[in-house]
């Protein structure tokens, strides 16, 4: 996000929302990033590195100084746990006129062929009460549902670009713990579900010739400008 009345360009911020009742974080701080700053005393300058501000504070109710509006407002993986009656507005008031937001999000998808895995432990995590909901279906790459209709319907953004990414990572079963370790949903566990789910995963894994599993990840990144409503009167 970029502070009013300096080149565009200049700044961005990115900001942490407040998080589901299961799940209490610390609070998170805000990033303000700026153009690197060069032996010539100018942003933009590539012998620079780039200068960050840390602001602690919600998304929802942090309060800039009057003078800053952004370029950017930027959410990665964080922009659906913001109330939806929220979010677009308070983006849109800390946006300049012409600035952007751009949100996106990544989850499990699983390609034709891929690794069968998390088909087949899903009877643990029913056995432990956190089993997918009956009849859910499985993502595929490319069919991650985007939020272009909620972005339009708020009246505030326009020129929305949608764009989806996949790729695939190899885990250990260390690894892919650590991994799990970092998702809302297994921190929320019980110690015991997540001592039993934990343990049959190592012990699957261990029987695997490579020890290893293969997980396919699916990206869905928004951008949309910010809509002046001057512009259209």
């Amino acid at each position: 996000m970029q502070r009013r009345g300096s080149t565009p360009g200049n700044e961005r911020a990115e900001g942490a929302p407040s998080c589901p009742p299961r799940w209490h974080p610390p609070q998170l701080p805000f990033v303000k990033q700026h153009k690197p700053i060069g032996a010539n005393g100018r942003r933009g300058s590539t012998h620079g590195k780039p200068s960050r501000t840390v602001i602690g504070g919600a998304f929802e109710t942090w309060q800039p100084p009057v003078s800053d509006q952004f370029d950017l407002v930027f959410a990665a993986t964080a922009w659906h746990w913001i109330d939806p009656e929220l979010r677009y507005q308070r983006a849109w008031e800390l946006l300049r006129p012409g600035g952007h937001l751009a949100f996106w999000t990544a989850t499990h998808v699983i390609p034709e062929g891929g690794d069968p895995f998390f088909v087949e432990i899903q009877d643990v995590y029913e056995e432990i009460g956190e089993g997918i909901p009956a009849g859910t279906p499985l993502l595929r790459p490319g069919g991650i549902p985007d939020d272009r209709d909620e972005i339009e319907r708020s009246g505030l953004f326009e020129d929305v670009v949608i764009r989806h990414f996949d790729w695939e990572l190899s885990y250990s079963a260390e690894e892919y713990l650590r991994l799990l370790g970092t998702f809302s949903g297994h921190i929320a566990m019980q110690p015991w579900q997540r001592d039993r789910l934990y343990a049959e995963i190592r012990r699957r894994l261990a029987q695997r010739s490579n020890g290893r599993l293969r997980r396919h990840w699916g990206a869905v990144l928004h951008v949309a400008r910010r809509a002046d409503p001057t512009a259209s009167s």
